[in-house]
């Protein structure tokens, strides 16, 4: 296939464009600003709503990942605004031009988060769950239905719902570790709530399988098909990095160090399970966390 990847340079974008290209695909990476004029780059400007239709042409499928990482700052106005238009402008900006091409793509692969369901204690949330409440699922809401055009035109519409992904460098795991490894990890708050998490190398071969089947459209959640509770993620990791994980982390300073983000990231129970994968024959490479842990930590 031909590919379009927008936010090729992160965490995941980095990993499916070395994954496709070793498949011997033709990937092309859709960059901010001026690009290199290189035959795999396309520049856009979703601030400014600058893309060019004709560069979208011939395109069998499209990933979009670009946006704003919802953890690198405290949630001021500015930055909720900058998280929440780098979303939903430019899902729309690329939506509508893939809509008015000539020869669209067959499948738009369009990043989206299990921020969705909002927090929901130890409710198993599928596909079919209604959103929940607060600012990160506005954010999803409105950045799924930013990809309508692109539906509407009759494109293959696939939004994949991330879980926390694990990874050996980068991501939040890469955050976690130094407290970890200095024996400073423990839960956070009362260690109830559910993560749900993904490897990065099933991100990748979820992603693979979702432009592969031609049955799947709609909302998917890329998680593993077991979440956990915060509590239990945290006795593993220490257990694997032999440390120990007494000091708990109280809610409170939660709040005072990371405000609003402390609620909707950090303390928010979302158990969400990935019933469209497994129905659709997705086997996952990592699907329990001991074992997802050993082998991202390798890498």
């Amino acid at each position: 296939m031909r590919i379009l990847v927008s936010g090729a340079s992160g965490l995941i974008g980095s990993a499916l464009v070395r994954h496709f290209r070793a498949d011997r695909h033709d990937v092309v990476r859709l960059v901010r600003g001026e690009s290199q004029r290189t035959e795999d780059e396309v520049s856009w400007d979703p601030e400014a709503d600058r893309l060019a239709p004709a560069d979208l042409e011939g395109f069998e499928a499209v990933v979009h990942l670009a946006g704003e990482n919802v953890a690198n700052a405290r949630w001021t106005a500015r930055q909720k605004a900058k998280i929440r238009d780098s979303r939903i402008r430019g899902t729309r900006l690329l939506s509508a031009a893939l809509a008015g091409i000539s020869r669209p793509p067959r499948v738009l692969a369009s990043a989206s988060a299990v921020g969705y369901y909002g927090g929901r204690g130890d409710e198993p949330l599928s596909e079919q769950s209604p959103a929940g409440s607060g600012f990160l699922a506005d954010v999803c809401r409105d950045w799924e239905a930013a990809t309508e055009p692109a539906a509407e035109a009759g494109i293959r519409v696939v939004r994949f719902r991330l879980g926390m992904v694990l990874a050996g460098r980068g991501g939040a795991l890469a955050r976690m570790l130094p407290g970890f490894r200095w024996g400073l990890g423990g839960r956070l708050g009362d260690g109830r709530q559910y993560v749900s998490w993904i490897t990065l190398p099933d991100v990748v071969g979820a992603v693979d399988h979702l432009l592969r089947r031609d049955t799947l459209e709609g909302p998917v959640n890329l998680v593993a098909p077991n979440p956990v509770t915060n509590a239990r993620f945290t006795r593993s990791l220490g257990r694997l990095l032999h440390r120990p994980t007494i000091l708990p982390v109280p809610e409170i300073a939660l709040r005072t160090l990371f405000g609003q983000m402390a609620d909707e990231l950090l303390l928010a129970s979302i158990r969400a399970v990935p019933r469209q994968l497994l129905d659709s024959g997705y086997r996952f490479h990592d699907p329990e966390l001991d074992s997802a842990l050993r082998h991202v930590l390798k890498t």
